[in-house]
């Protein structure tokens, strides 16, 4: 939402200032707009195989939503997980077999329908709960197939803001091509009378606004906003990593998610007291 509130700023002070002093009749060049946009799609195109490509569209309509990934949903994941340990500890490892082979059926999961809801964080945490069942991996080498991991998932997150980033950097390039273009058209005009040429080099000059202006006001927003969502997405996978291998090194539950709740941002952490009460109120449900 925030996105669309930039663009209306961005739309008001470039071309809601200029119309106070200039017609903008003389910004509307049908012909250049089509050449940068064509231009921009086929750099895409050519530069991205079918992977990246649905990649990017796939993470573009994030950008217009807000991130569930808050304070509540970790409150949340962190409940989750500390009930899963607590039935461990109680319990013992093979306990949660039944929980991590079928998740959707699982009494635990389907008490926190936010995380369980996430394809990719569930699978996440059940494929760790695996091998912390099958006791064949120590905690170091869990925890560096943790890191390769969560390196892969930044990697694959961080993909659509590179190439949103790539596509920016261009666009002022093909403002460029489209106002040389213009002018090559002008330049076989000479005879035409002042009037006529300047407004056929005013035309021309609009590509080189029109790249500048879409590049670093309307596509760079875009791939700060991917870059943004996909550091914040790597959090929660940090949070599960640190609470698990607590959980491994022989820390109780109460323990082992005091140790996700400090790898979470300012922003989203709850306090020591939030998260005890919110964990005391969930074992009377």
């Amino acid at each position: 939402m925030l996105l669309l509130v930039g663009y209306v700023i961005i739309l008001a002070a470039s071309v809601g200032t200029y119309s106070v002093h200039g017609s903008l009749g003389a910004l509307w060049v049908p012909m250049e707009y089509l050449a940068i946009i064509g231009l921009t799609l086929g750099s895409f195109v050519a530069s991205n195989g079918p992977k990246a490509m649905k990649a990017t569209l796939g993470a573009l309509p994030s950008v217009l939503k807000g991130s569930k990934l808050n304070k509540a949903h970790y409150m949340e994941l962190l409940a989750m997980l500390f009930e899963i340990l607590a039935k461990v500890r109680k319990e013992g490892l093979m306990a949660i077999e039944g929980d991590i082979e079928s998740p959707e059926a699982s009494p635990i999961f389907s008490k926190y329908p936010g995380i369980s809801g996430d394809h990719h964080v569930l699978e996440f945490i059940t494929d760790y709960l695996r091998m912390m069942v099958g006791g064949n991996l120590n905690a170091f080498e869990i925890e560096n197939l943790m890191d390769i991991e969560i390196e892969t998932h930044h990697h694959e997150a961080h993909l659509p803001a590179h190439i949103v980033s790539k596509v920016a950097d261009a666009t002022p390039a093909f403002g460029i091509v489209v106002a040389v273009m213009g002018v090559v058209n002008v330049m076989g005009s000479v005879g035409e009378p002042p009037a006529i040429l300047g407004k056929m080099i005013g035309g021309a000059l609009v590509g080189t606004f029109l790249g500048i202006l879409v590049s670093y006001g309307f596509v760079s927003p875009i791939a700060s906003q991917l870059e943004q969502k996909a550091e914040e997405g790597g959090k929660i996978y940090q949070c599960i990593k640190a609470v698990l291998l607590a959980s491994m090194n022989g820390y109780a539950p109460q323990v082992a998610v005091e140790f996700g709740r400090k790898v979470l941002y300012a922003s989203d952490r709850p306090t020591f007291s939030e998260l005890e009460t919110d964990l005391k109120s969930r074992k009377g449900k």
